[in-house]
């Protein structure tokens, strides 16, 4: 089935801006968690990703965090499995309506303001799935904003084989020659796995419709996450999108993870000489504008990424 990603669209199947319902119980007997929604890339609950949050998942099993994400609805729900509130550390576990992610950049952004609210700004530790996360959360003086920094683990990427890039063409109905040159397809990874495309004009990024099945396919065969597509607009300023129908979701309007591993991608590509700080909007084609900070050095293999995130509701 071909999707139509253009601003009308919606997040995933159900739409997930829409407000979700607060889901059942998953374990009869047990009291239902708290579940938080948060916007994250963003100071306005219009724009940005959508994130679950819940802050005490300790009495949830694999099965219950899973419905629970089906029924938020979102691209991911963050669920804390362990805390030790003290020393600010904690296990978190993310996913999707359809499966777990072994890191997702939006929620953690939207997880560490969530903390930030209950224990005050600062530095906290997460232990995924992908390793050690550190995030540094402040607030705005002038506007009570709430700002993340994430360190992503060490970011890598790799040429794509032509297989790899013609299978993922097909599916998203681009040929070659719609791709920009000087960058040339990878497998990037900061966490995990994205492919990234670099679209040869914010043209072709923007007339996106590509079929659901069929790239979610590929993209279970290749175990990448997203297909990280951009449009360099500056050396400092790019735009994206990404297809993310592995996780159930038509497209994601801001991908922190995508963004992290797109810094390998810079680093590998030797694209970045000295630390550069890097612009990423995406979402703005779906009706939900986004703005993810990438900081980048040819020194440190890992990625900074920074967000804004925002209660919803």
């Amino acid at each position: 089935m071909t999707h139509d990603t253009n601003a009308t669209s919606p997040l995933s199947r159900p739409d997930p801006s829409a407000g979700a319902p607060r889901p059942g119980n998953p374990l009869p007997g047990d009291p239902l968690p708290a579940i938080l929604r948060y916007s994250a890339f963003t100071d306005d609950p219009a724009g940005g990703n959508p994130a679950g949050v819940v802050l005490d998942a300790s009495g949830l099993d694999d099965t219950a965090m899973l419905a629970i994400a089906a029924e938020v609805g979102y691209s991911e729900t963050a669920f804390v499995t362990a805390a030790d509130e003290a020393a600010r550390r904690f296990r978190v576990r993310y996913f999707s309506p359809l499966a777990e992610v072994a890191f997702c950049g939006h929620a953690t952004v939207a997880l560490a303001v969530a903390l930030a609210g209950r224990l005050g700004p600062g530095e906290v530790l997460l232990d995924t799935l992908a390793g050690e996360i550190p995030v540094a959360t402040s607030v705005d003086a002038s506007d009570g904003t709430a700002r993340a920094t994430l360190t992503s683990v060490p970011a890598r990427s790799r040429p794509a084989t032509a297989p790899e890039r013609d299978a993922a063409l097909a599916a998203l109905g681009w040929s070659v020659d719609d791709l920009d040159p000087a960058l040339p397809p990878h497998v990037a990874f900061g966490g995990v796995q994205h492919l990234v495309l670099a679209a040869g004009s914010r043209a072709r990024l923007a007339d996106l419709a590509y079929d659901f099945d069929a790239l979610g396919d590929v993209m279970r065969r290749h175990d990448w996450t997203t297909v990280h597509l951009v449009w360099r607009e500056s050396p400092d300023r790019f735009h994206a999108r990404d297809p993310f129908p592995v996780g159930g979701v038509v497209e994601d309007p801001a991908t922190g993870a995508a963004a992290a591993a797109f810094g390998g991608y810079l680093r590998t590509l030797g694209l970045v000489g000295a630390p550069a700080t890097v612009t990423i909007r995406q979402g703005e084609d779906m009706g939900r504008p986004s703005e993810l900070r990438l900081d980048v050095s040819p020194e440190d293999p890992r990625s900074r990424v920074t967000g804004r995130a925002v209660p919803i509701g």
